[in-house]
């Protein structure tokens, strides 16, 4: 028995599927499939039921599952144990981040050159993706870390969050708009409204507080970043909702907002990281130095809008 044949068994139970199961592993599936029945003839029994549609876990193999993950945990607590104390770090890590999020202040790109500079050992891959595609790799072990948009919906007890910035929601009009000085979430009702795409954090805000009044919002027009929204907004296409933006921020796209009230609406944005799996030094390293990056941004944004 080889660890990477538990560690195999394990993304296979996860995955419920031979297929993703080896995309995640980076094998081809017949070489998955053969490791997996070099296991199971070792130890006697079948660990996976593959008859239906999902592969299961057998009795045994539901048995077997803790000790598999027991065992990886042990073996990669030793890693990281001689890493720390030699000050070499290595691995893998999977980042994500909302569409949009890497611009102004925040510079991802300086965040994750100067990281790879100092531990050029340690892999890194980044996906732009909506927030709930990130959640659901959080919760499946696809990714390691991710930078979402928070709807106000209940997570997974399992997710470490960190509130990086929270923001007020507002309606983008355009710029020779009669002057209003606020818009209920009631008055959206009949508006034909510009917003994010499904999945993202505001899109998800928006429609629970919504369904909260008893409607649904008419979205006639939605993109994954919100330039393309002010710029539809300023056309007289719809009502953006958007961040709170600056005047100078709103005046160069040609719209004028106004905040959305009854309720209020506020985004927030937070990194996410799965606190039974995030173990791995550089992993560590790299979501304290993405706060210290998001916190700096906060701090510009926020003295920006006062």
């Amino acid at each position: 028995m080889e660890l990477r044949q538990l560690r195999y068994f394990v993304t296979v139970v996860e995955e419920a599927n031979f297929t993703r199961a080896a995309a995640r592993l980076h094998l081809a599936q017949p070489g998955l499939s053969a490791q997996i029945k070099q296991l199971e003839r070792e130890l006697g029994q079948p660990l996976l039921d593959r008859s239906g549609r999902s592969v299961t876990p057998t009795t045994a193999g539901a048995a077997v599952l803790p000790h598999a993950r027991a065992a990886l945990a042990a073996a990669e607590r030793v890693r990281d144990t001689v890493d720390e104390f030699t000050g070499l770090m290595r691995g893998h890590i999977r980042l994500a981040t909302i569409s949009g999020v890497a611009m102004g202040e925040f510079d991802l790109a300086t965040v994750l050159a100067g990281f790879h500079t100092d531990h050029p050992q340690v892999e890194i891959t980044l996906t732009e993706t909506n927030s709930d595609d990130m959640l659901e790799e959080l919760n499946r072990g696809a990714l390691d870390i991710a930078l979402i948009g928070l709807t106000g919906a209940e997570l997974d007890p399992r997710l470490g969050l960190d509130v990086v910035l929270e923001t007020g929601v507002v309606a983008a009009l355009p710029a020779d708009h009669p002057d209003r000085e606020r818009i209920t979430l009631a008055e959206l009702r009949d508006q034909r409204l510009i917003c994010l795409t499904r999945g993202t954090g505001l899109r998800g805000l928006l429609e629970r507080h919504c369904a909260a009044a008893g409607f649904v919002p008419d979205v006639a027009f939605e993109a994954a970043a919100p330039p393309l929204l002010l710029r539809l907004a300023a056309r007289g296409l719809g009502v953006a909702v958007v961040p709170t933006l600056s005047a100078q921020e709103a005046a160069a796209f040609g719209v004028r907002t106004v905040p959305i009230v009854e309720p209020e609406l506020r985004g927030r944005l937070a990194l996410a990281w799965r606190t039974d799996r995030l173990t791995a030094p550089a992993a560590k390293v790299l979501l304290g130095q993405l706060r210290i990056a998001l916190t700096r941004q906060k701090a510009v944004l926020s003295a920006a809008l006062e």
